[in-house]
C-alpha cells in the first residue's frame, strides 16, 4: 500500500474532514458538550484506532448518536460530567468484548454473520441515514433557511450540490482530470455553499463572533453507578453497529477486515477511543458511515487519508473561527451530497449479497433478510429497564438469532 505523503492525499484528507464534520459536531450541539473537545477526541481516537488496526482500515471515528438518549437522561438528572463517566465504562466494555473475540475463530464468526445477515445490516445503515439526508435537503433541519426560501428553494440548493458531485465523478475523468474526479464531495460542497451565498441564506454571525484561537473546554468525568448502568447497555447496541460499519468498509475496499486485522482489534480501537474521549469530556466515538460512503464514492482506499483527516480535526479544534465557517454550511448543501453518500452504502450491501451469490429463493434467507429490513426501518423497539434496543441493533441481533435457530433449507422436510 502506498504510504508516501503528498499534496493529493492531503486534499483527500481535507475532504473527509468536511464529510465527518456535520454529524460529529451535531452531537455536542445537541448535548452541550464542547465542540472543540469533540473534534480533538475524534482526531485522537481515529489515530489510536489506526495504530491498533495496523493502519489497514480506512475509517474515521466520529461522535456516536447511539449514546444520545443516555446522555440526555444522565445530564438532566446528574450533569454532563456523569454522562461522560458512564461513557468511559461503556468504552471499557468494548475492550472486554474485544478480548473475548480474540479467542473466537474466524470461521465461527463467519457462521454467525453470513452474507445474508451482514448484507441487510449494511443496507440498513444507508437506508436509516436516508431520512437525515432528505431532512437536510428539504430544509426541515434548517427552519430559518426554509422560511427564507421555502422547501423548493432548499431542494434547489440540494440538487445543485448533488448534480455537481455527480458531474465531477462522471465527467471529470473524460476530461483527463482523474485526481479532481476523486474530490466530488469537496467540490460539490464548495459549489453548493457558493450557490447558497448567492441566494443569501448563509448566516455569517457565528463566523464574526468566533475567535481565531482557543483551547477546547476539556472536562473531567464524574462517576455514579446509575450513570454507568445506563450507558454500558447502550454499548452493546453500538458494538453491533460497529460490526456493520466494519463489514461495510470491508466490502467497499474488497478486503475482509473481520479477519485481518480482526474484529477484536477494531473493537479495541473503538473502545479505547471512546473511553479516552469521555475522559476529556467528549462523546462516545464510532466508525463513521459518512466517511465509508465517501470512500465508496471516491474509490480512494488509502488509510492515510483518514489519518490526515484526523490531524486536521485536531488542528481545527483549536481554531474556532475555522470551525464556525464549516458549521455555516447550509443543511441543503449537506443533504444534497448525503443522498449520494448514504445511497452508496445501501448499494454496497446489495452488492455484497450479489457477489456472495445469495439465493433469495431459499426460505431461510428470505425470512431473515425481510425480517431484518422491516424491523430496522419500521421503528421496532425492545426495552427492558434502561436497556433499549432498536433500529440496526435490534435488526442485527434478530437476524443473528434467526440464522442460528432456523434450519437450512436442505435439512427441512
Amino acid at each position: 500500500m502506498e504510504k508516501k505523503l503528498d499534496v493529493k492525499l492531503v486534499i483527500m484528507g481535507i475532504q473527509h474532514t468536511f464529510v465527518m464534520f456535520g454529524a460529529t459536531v451535531l452531537v455536542p450541539l445537541l448535548t452541550g458538550l464542547d465542540i472543540g473537545v469533540t473534534l480533538f477526541a475524534a482526531g485522537i481516537g481515529t489515530i489510536i484506532f489506526h495504530i491498533l488496526t495496523k493502519f489497514k482500515v480506512p475509517v474515521f471515528l466520529g461522535s456516536s448518536f447511539a449514546f444520545l438518549p443516555g446522555i440526555f437522561a444522565i445530564s438532566e438528572a446528574q450533569g454532563l460530567a456523569y454522562a461522560t463517566g458512564g461513557i468511559v465504562f461503556a468504552g471499557l466494555l468494548y475492550i472486554v468484548v474485544a478480548i473475548i473475540f480474540k479467542f473466537i475463530k474466524y470461521e465461527t464468526l463467519h457462521k454467525i454473520l453470513p452474507p445474508f445477515v451482514t448484507g441487510p445490516m449494511i443496507i440498513l445503515i444507508g437506508l436509516m441515514l436516508s431520512g437525515v439526508a432528505i431532512s437536510n435537503a428539504n430544509g426541515t433541519n434548517s427552519p430559518q433557511l426554509a422560511e427564507q426560501i421555502g422547501t423548493n428553494g432548499a431542494w434547489l440548493i440540494a440538487l445543485v450540490t448533488f448534480a455537481t458531485g455527480v458531474f465531477v465523478k462522471v465527467a471529470f475523468p473524460k476530461f483527463g482530470w482523474k485526481f479532481m474526479s476523486n474530490l466530488p464531495i469537496l467540490i460539490a460542497l464548495v459549489v453548493g455553499y457558493v450557490f447558497a451565498m448567492i441566494l443569501g441564506v448563509v448566516d455569517y454571525t457565528a463566523i464574526n463572533e468566533a475567535k481565531w484561537v482557543g483551547l477546547p473546554g476539556f472536562m473531567a468525568p464524574k462517576f455514579s453507578l446509575s450513570a454507568i448502568t445506563i450507558m454500558v447497555p447502550i454499548a452493546i447496541v453500538a458494538m453491533v453497529e460497529h460490526f456493520g460499519d466494519v463489514l461495510a468498509i470491508g466490502n467497499v475496499v474488497g478486503k475482509d477486515f473481520i479477519k485481518d486485522p480482526g474484529i477484536s482489534r477494531t473493537l479495541l480501537g473503538d473502545g479505547i477511543a471512546t473511553s479516552i474521549s469521555a475522559l476529556m469530556g467528549g462523546p462516545a466515538n464510532t466508525t463513521y458511515s459518512e466517511n465509508t460512503g465517501a470512500v465508496a464514492l471516491t474509490g480512494v482506499y488509502n488509510p492515510m487519508v483518514m489519518e490526515i483527516a484526523a490531524i486536521f480535526a485536531i488542528c481545527i479544534a483549536f481554531i474556532p473561527k475555522f470551525t464556525s465557517i464549516i458549521a455555516t454550511i447550509p443543511g441543503p448543501v449537506i443533504g444534497g451530497i448525503s443522498i449520494l453518500l448514504f445511497g452508496m452504502i445501501s448499494s454496497i450491501g446489495i452488492r455484497n449479497m450479489v457477489e456472495a451469490k445469495i439465493d433469495l429463493a431459499n426460505p431461510k434467507v428470505l425470512i431473515i433478510a425481510s425480517t431484518m429490513l422491516v424491523l430496522g426501518m419500521g421503528g421496532a423497539q425492545f426495552s427492558m429497564g434502561n436497556f433499549n434496543l432498536a433500529g440496526l441493533g435490534l435488526a442485527a441481533i434478530v437476524g443473528i438469532i434467526l440464522n442460528l435457530i432456523i434450519p437450512d433449507a436442505k435439512t427441512v422436510d
